[in-house]
């Protein structure tokens, strides 16, 4: 794979292509903390069956960049999808598979349930991504509220302070405390944390984790999304949906919950010892999943 670059929408977007140009299109997206070299192995297997696929590094990580120094640096829900969707038009996909998790996962749902006539298909780890942000000061469960303290850290200026000093070692952090079954080597973690040597993750990091829990004023421009996703809309394309039961973040099948959110075809799986960064540790899985929705 050769990295690439496009200018779509507000973004310069860096990534990676593999495949038959001709192939049936897929686009792969990776979630917080991780970068395109998840889907490394995935991206091969769907290639060799004909795909042509498409991994982007998201706003804020990589060599992704913004063209302007005036637009805001915006972590939201609706500013990912736009993302997406704007990936989609510059690359002229008309329609693809999309499959992520995590942000990635996120992206992949908006687009799916605002702009269905454009996937294909989703694979989305931990089920139905789109966050419910009217209801997001309602307390959880305690055994789920705990696995968000790096949230509730980053709600205050010493948790922007601490991602900005220590934003490798915070990162692997999560990476051990989320997949705690994948016994993931140094050189492993420090190929992808490059990607967040980025000079705008730390501003779309904190933005995104504010906005999520109505801390923090989204960017204007995605005002009209924010506004149909808050109305939590069902998806009615064709999605197979993933938990890993070792997730030390979401926890074991947590979303399968959300299963009425899926109005047409759909199938949820589990998978076994697989923790949050579920393309990585589990690729032939993650790979058949989307291999199960192509045309």
């Amino acid at each position: 794979m050769t990295v690439l670059n496009i200018d779509a929408g507000v973004l310069n977007v860096a990534y990676m292509e593999s495949g038959p140009p001709d192939g049936w299109p897929v686009v792969l997206l990776h979630g917080f903390p991780y970068d395109i070299h998840a889907y490394d192995e995935v991206a091969d297997i769907l290639a060799a069956k004909g795909a042509r696929v498409i991994v982007p590094y998201l706003r804020g990580y990589g060599p992704t960049r913004f063209l302007s120094p005036d637009t805001p640096r915006s972590g939201q829900q609706g500013a990912l999808g736009a993302d997406l969707l704007a990936l989609l038009d510059a690359l002229g996909i008309g329609t693809a598979i999309v499959a992520g998790y995590d942000w990635g996962g996120r992206a992949a749902c908006v687009v799916s349930a605002l702009w269905p006539e454009r996937v294909r298909g989703l694979v989305s780890v931990q089920s139905y991504n789109i966050q419910n942000i009217a209801k997001s000061s309602q307390p959880a469960a305690p055994e789920d509220e705990y696995r968000y303290w790096y949230q509730y850290y980053f709600h205050s200026e010493r948790g922007r302070a601490g991602l900005t000093q220590n934003r490798h070692g915070f990162c692997k952090l999560l990476w051990r405390l989320w997949s705690p079954k994948w016994n993931f080597a140094d050189q492993t973690y420090d190929r992808s944390a490059k990607a967040f040597d980025n000079p705008d993750f730390v501003d779309v990091v904190i933005q995104s984790y504010r906005h999520r829990f109505a801390l923090a004023a989204g960017d204007p421009a995605y005002e009209d999304i924010e506004r149909r996703l808050a109305e939590q809309p069902k998806i009615s394309i064709p999605a197979i949906t993933i938990d890993g039961d070792a997730d030390g973040v979401a926890g074991p099948a947590g979303t399968a919950r959300a299963a009425f959110r899926f109005t047409g075809p759909h199938e949820h799986r589990l998978f076994v010892g697989i923790g949050h960064n579920v393309p990585q540790e589990a690729p032939e899985q993650f790979a058949k999943a989307v291999l199960d929705l192509r045309p």
